[in-house]
């Protein structure tokens, strides 16, 4: 993938409309009037013809042409109303963030992306029966004159383990300079490599290498099948040494995963490190140019696993973009037990390539709209259908949540979204599309009223990263409101994470998180004032 490269957010400056923790809470658009079912079909998303009304999904199975060449463009509509981005899964910024409030500061607002804290819970939406997506899209009025939060939710199918898959040959990159050295670092590294070993397959293959101020193979690609004790004893020789190579580290990684390429398997670097290099080509362009290549040229992608309380957030989600891949971030045992053992079938079996979304809002219904997060994954308009633009690399069980804020014209009522999800199939490469809706009879309930555990932790996490980076959403109720919401889908659920995250919530309204100052409900930023 070719994607832009994420830089540093500054949410004054740019428009925002959008989780691997693992909960399963009865989602909001899984029935009644808050969803909508969705339509699986091979067409142009729905067009807004000069009216601005979304014509129909073509029916299921509907013979519509393919590819470039032969498919039906949609009509032209004013851009205000298409909203298309790359897809996502990461989730490394709430966890830092996390991370930093727990050792009583404030994240860098440039380090804190919505999309990542809203796709760090996974809501129980519809899985679909095959290899592609479900769409499910629901929403609830926020309080604010006029606005409601529209939820687009898409989900692929879990990994079964016991099914086939294709093999995985993965090469763990493994930081130990002078920095792993703050304490517990390099033992929760060690910690998720054995976790690694005994999770993946016997056909599955691993390759390990060490990099401080130079880079040492420390096991060449070993298939794991009578082979686990030699790879524990190689991740347990692993020790703290000096400066942070980061070049010589990814330069001999991408070797040793090019000699240990497997025709036909998942080939990826895993990259466990702080990413603060400080010795080589430090400079994020040249790296990023050599993995690049690396995945031009061989297919090997790019996973990036952050540790340690100073993190180089910027760099790694930088990395990781270029190598079609992910990030997470761990500081617990815990957290590396659901990457490495709950998460690690989906980071090696691919559902969809390039997948994009691209949402499009009636302007009859709708007065203005806002994508929360996700301005590092834009992508134009008239780029959703060109499969030569990448998209993201989903795998088995990714939920993608994407949250907007929209403004409702008074008295409309009519058709409000709808979403459209376009991938490649990872076999064939084939074009895919599926559909889902929303109208503004969807709309009426109340965001914080009952019956919305689902939706609401949505928006929480939503909210909560705006505080954080300094912006502002409509209906905001404030930092701790969002902490008793919470506390009570705790209580209903059951769930830890959703703790967590509470937690969090109150200890960022203990450290007096900056307010923006009141210059119309987006600040002085809006283009849509």
């Amino acid at each position: 993938m070719n994607r832009p490269d994420r830089s540093t957010v500054r949410p004054a400056a740019v428009l925002a409309a959008a989780l691997a923790a693992g909960l399963a809470l009865a989602g909001c658009g899984a029935n009644g009037d808050r969803s909508t079912s969705s339509s699986d079909h091979r067409r142009p998303a729905p067009a807004a013809p000069d009216g601005g009304r979304t014509a129909a999904p073509a029916p299921s199975g509907a013979a519509t042409p393919d590819g470039p060449e032969g498919e039906r463009r949609a009509p032209s509509r004013a851009p205000d109303y298409l909203s298309t981005f790359a897809l996502d899964v990461d989730t490394a910024s709430y966890g830092y963030a996390r991370r930093s409030l727990a050792d009583g500061r404030l994240p860098d607002p440039a380090t804190v992306r919505p999309e990542e804290f809203v796709n760090s819970f996974r809501p129980d939406y519809p899985r679909p029966a095959d290899d592609g997506f479900s769409v499910t899209v629901d929403g609830a009025r926020t309080g604010a004159d006029g606005w409601s939060v529209v939820r687009v939710g898409l989900a692929t199918r879990a990994a079964d383990r016991a099914s086939e898959r294709p093999p995985a040959a993965l090469t763990f990159v493994v930081d130990v300079s002078g920095s792993m050295g703050e304490p517990g670092r390099l033992d929760l590294v060690r910690h998720s490599l054995r976790l690694a070993a005994d999770q993946l397959r016997d056909d599955d293959s691993v390759g390990l290498v060490a990099f401080s101020d130079g880079a040492e193979t420390v096991l060449p690609m070993t298939r794991l099948g009578g082979a686990r004790d030699r790879v524990r004893e190689a991740v347990d020789s692993l020790e703290v040494r000096a400066s942070t190579n980061l070049e010589a580290g990814l330069t001999t990684g991408y070797d040793v995963a090019a000699e240990g390429h497997r025709k036909g398997a998942t080939n990826r670097v895993v990259l466990l490190s702080d990413a603060l290099a400080n010795t080589g080509e430090t400079a994020a362009d040249a790296l990023l140019g050599r993995i690049d290549a690396q995945r031009r040229e061989h297919g090997i992608t790019l996973f990036g696993v952050g540790v340690g309380s100073e993190y180089g957030d910027e760099l790694m989600e930088r990395l990781a973009d270029r190598g079609d891949g992910q990030t997470v971030y761990v500081s617990t045992r815990d957290q590396a037990r659901k990457v490495f053992v709950d998460q690690l079938p989906a980071h090696v079996q691919l559902r969809a390539r390039d997948a994009k979304a691209q949402v499009a809002f009636d302007r009859k219904t709708v007065e203005r709209f806002r994508l929360v997060g996700y301005e590092n994954r834009a992508v134009a308009d008239e780029d959703f259908r060109d499969d030569r633009v990448d998209g993201g690399e989903i795998g088995a069980g990714h939920t993608v949540t994407a949250l907007y804020a929209v403004k409702t014209r008074p008295g409309a009522t009519g058709p409000v979204a709808t979403a459209t999800v376009r991938w490649l199939d990872p076999a064939t490469r084939a074009p895919r599309e599926r559909s889902g809706a929303i109208g503004s009879g969807a709309l009426g309930a109340r965001l914080w009223e009952g019956g919305h555990d689902s939706l609401q932790l949505s928006a929480i996490s939503a909210y909560f990263a705006e505080e954080l980076r300094g912006g502002a959403l409509p209906g905001s109720p404030g930092l701790a409101a969002l902490a008793g919401y919470a506390d009570g889908i705790r209580a209903r659920s059951g769930s830890s994470v959703v703790g967590e995250l509470a937690e969090a919530v109150r200890q960022a309204d203990r450290l007096a998180v900056r307010r923006p100052s009141p210059e119309g409900e987006f600040g002085s930023a809006d283009p849509y004032a």
